[in-house]
């Protein structure tokens, strides 16, 4: 039936937390449901032995059928159709109660004895498999222990290969038990709706055929329809039943023939060999985790492991969520040690604190493997000792390419911000047209994406935290004092409004990162967001960073509110798209790119997605105005310049001028009474002044022709 919950079959051998869980809701559910249907039984048999009371006992059934909504079930729905289909039932029972006097034949074979058969064949056989599949897991987990404490130094030994079998036959039948136990569980969800609408249509049958002279009060069109769509539905759900139950059998077959590899611990000799993968970077599943008791004496726990946000995880299987046993980011040895009783055992030390954590694989297939995730999920601060033979080569590959990856990424810093008006003002203006486009991607005139052929990258990792160091930002207050900063509540809206207007602030959470290979657009912000909810929905990610974001006319600045210190700062001509969800205001995104390394064009996209107390079309309208004011306030500047220069000029025009010499003497005049002057003199004075306005007349258009570069003084 779709949207019927059930359990999937093929997690049935992995038997994680997360399906113990589920398992556990189906178990309540099933008691509850056999709780109900033993009350339904004796409503029934009290109108079939109570003759004198039918009328009572009818009214007592249709309460019944209207608490089954009341019931809360775990896997029923609100708005359920068995629900409204009982509901409806309570009502014609209303009705009936008035009228019924003897129905003890009838009522006895068509009610009676289907909800017995559902409580004898379904509901009693379920609580006999759960005793079953109990009795079974803890046979396996036995023999699991038996074979784990099997010494190295008696592998030839002929006991061996009995404990390998009795773990074989063990950990079968625990997986058969469990897949049994599964398919009753599923099969009960379909059971239900026709087990408990079954007796009902017979009761409406006997009451049909009892009340032949009573045809205006019971025999209705309305009740015949009503009738013949239950008589339906109950026919396509057993139909359903049959096709669902068909399917899991062979699905339960072909579950068996693919697992019986997975059946040994140590695969067998015939079998081909598997090299383990060591480009994982998230792995999880069982381990055998050792406890020290006291100086001689230690416990072996077998846990549920699990690597997530940089840290090792472990979670057995009564803890809901898992706890951290070790950070990753923290330089850190992984090597194989030999141990006396155990086999398979490798341990993690962290090497600023000396914190030893020992685990046990199941084979040396999952030692090396984990290994090698630990290896590539500590981001180059993980050293590898000695590993197999076979796979020791692949793990040192893979770490000395994350140590060479880590020592690039180290050398680079923040860029600086606004270096050159020369070199900022594309940027700018690539940033103006984005904001222009916001929205409205798929409009003519958005800038084009850089070519990609995918969004995001295979397996990218999805980061919850920004860490970046600053070691020459000091801290500050908010209120511009000396001394120790005060705490900064970020959700105070008095706070936002006293800032200086020269920087835009905003109270935002952080919810995570992600690398993408594309540098803008929508659909990639989008994709970003349901992806960082997805995986803090599966990995019980709850804990959100809180931060005081601030936009200035030059950068984009995260500051922790508890010390004011910069947690990180992106430059405007770096952050390349913005955008805010098209469902949640609250939640919006900006795409950040910088190069690998000084030498090499090539780029990286991070994608960032917070959350904020308000609404983020405030933040991005603070970004394109940003954008805007670092495009206009270059060009303000260049204008101030060329002013300031022009007069410059004009004073030094004057200055040439009043330095010409002052002629004093009184020339000579002629015979007609004009003044003789010196031709020489003359034209060497006029060719002087000449000389100067066409040099500032070349200046002047040199500056109209090339506004952004500065003039030699």
């Amino acid at each position: 039936m779709p949207g019927m919950e059930r359990l999937h079959l093929e997690d049935a051998f992995e038997d994680g937390p997360q399906t113990r869980n589920l398992l556990t809701l189906f178990e309540a559910d099933a008691l509850m449901l056999r709780s109900y249907v033993l009350s339904l039984y004796r409503c029934f048999s009290r109108v079939v032995t109570a003759q004198k009371e039918v009328c009572a006992a009818t009214q007592s059934l249709s309460s019944h059928l209207k608490a089954y909504d009341q019931q809360r079930f775990p896997l029923e729905s609100d708005e359920s159709i068995l629900s409204s289909t009982l509901s409806q039932f309570s009502v014609f029972l209303d009705e009936l109660s008035s009228v019924q006097q003897v129905l003890l034949t009838q009522l006895s074979d068509n009610t009676i004895f289907p909800i017995s058969r559902f409580l004898k064949n379904d509901l009693d056989e379920i609580l006999s498999l759960k005793e079953v599949f109990q009795s079974a897991s803890d046979e396996h987990e036995q023999s699991l222990a038996t074979y784990m404490k099997f010494p190295k130094k008696k592998e030839q030994d002929k006991s061996r290969q009995e404990v390998v079998d009795e773990l074989y036959i063990a950990r079968k039948k625990s997986h058969q038990t469990c897949l049994h136990y599964y398919t009753a569980l599923n099969s009960l969800q379909y059971k239900r709706k026709s087990s408990l609408l079954e007796p009902l249509v017979g009761l409406m049958n006997a009451q049909k055929t009892f009340f032949e002279i009573g045809r205006e009060s019971v025999i209705r069109k309305e009740v015949d329809e009503f009738v013949g769509n239950i008589n339906a539905s109950v026919l396509g759900v057993q139909s359903e039943l049959k096709e669902a139950s068909q399917k899991m059998r062979q699905q339960i077959e072909t579950i068996e023939q693919n697992s019986i590899h997975r059946y040994y611990a140590e695969p067998l000799p015939d079998m081909p060999h598997v090299s383990p993968n060591c480009n994982l970077s998230q792995k999880a599943g069982y381990l055998f985790l050792r406890t020290k008791l006291t100086l001689l004496s230690s416990r072996w726990d077998r846990c549920y492991f699990f690597i997530q946000g940089g840290n090792l995880m472990c979670q057995t299987k009564d803890e809901v969520a898992g706890s951290p046993v070790l950070d990753l980011n923290e330089p850190n040895k992984t090597e194989i040690i030999e141990i006396e009783d155990r086999r398979f055992v490798f341990q993690i030390v962290q090497l600023s604190n000396k914190k030893t954590v020992i685990l046990q694989a199941e084979n040396a297939f999952e030692r090396d493997e984990w290994i090698a995730t630990i290896a590539n999920a500590s981001k180059g601060n993980s050293s590898v000792g000695e590993m197999s033979a076979v796979d020791g080569q692949g793990v040192r590959s893979t770490q000395e390419r994350l140590h060479g990856s880590t020592s690039e990424n180290s050398s680079s810093s923040i860029s600086a911000v606004l270096a050159s008006v020369p070199a900022a003002v594309p940027k700018v203006l690539d940033m103006l047209r984005d904001a222009s486009s916001f929205g409205r991607s798929n409009q003519p005139g958005m800038p084009p994406s850089t070519p990609s052929e995918g969004t995001f990258f295979p397996d990218a990792p999805i980061q919850f935290d920004i860490i970046m160091p600053r070691e020459d930002v000091k801290l500050s207050r908010p209120d511009g004092g000396d001394g120790v900063p005060q705490r900064i509540n970020p959700f105070n809206s008095r706070l936002n409004a006293a800032d200086d207007d020269s920087h835009v602030k905003h109270a935002v959470r952080f919810l995570g990162s992600q690398q993408v290979n594309i540098d803008r657009g929508d659909a990639v912000i989008m994709e970003t967001v349901r992806q960082i909810m997805a995986a803090r929905a599966i990995y019980n990610v709850f804990k959100m960073t809180e931060f005081q974001l601030t936009v200035s006319s030059n950068s984009l600045r995260l500051f922790d509110p508890a010390n004011g210190n910069i947690t990180a700062e992106f430059t405007l001509p770096n952050v390349s798209y913005w955008a805010v969800h098209n469902e949640n205001k609250r939640l919006f995104g900006f795409i950040t790119h910088s190069q690998d390394n000084a030498a090499s064009d090539k780029s990286t996209f991070t994608c960032y997605i917070f959350e904020c107390t308000k609404s983020g079309e405030e933040i991005c309208h603070a970004l394109t105005t940003a954008a805007k004011t670092a495009f206009h306030l270059p060009m303000q500047k260049q204008s101030e310049k060329v002013q300031v220069q022009a007069a410059e000029e004009k004073e030094l025009l004057l200055a040439n001028i009043r330095q010409l010499q002052d002629k004093t003497d009184l020339p000579p005049l002629s015979s007609r009474g004009n003044v003789v002057l010196d031709e020489s003199r003359e034209s060497e004075e006029a060719a002087s002044v000449l000389t100067t306005v066409g040099e500032i007349s070349t200046e002047d258009r040199h500056e109209e022709e090339c506004p952004s570069h500065e003039k030699p003084a």
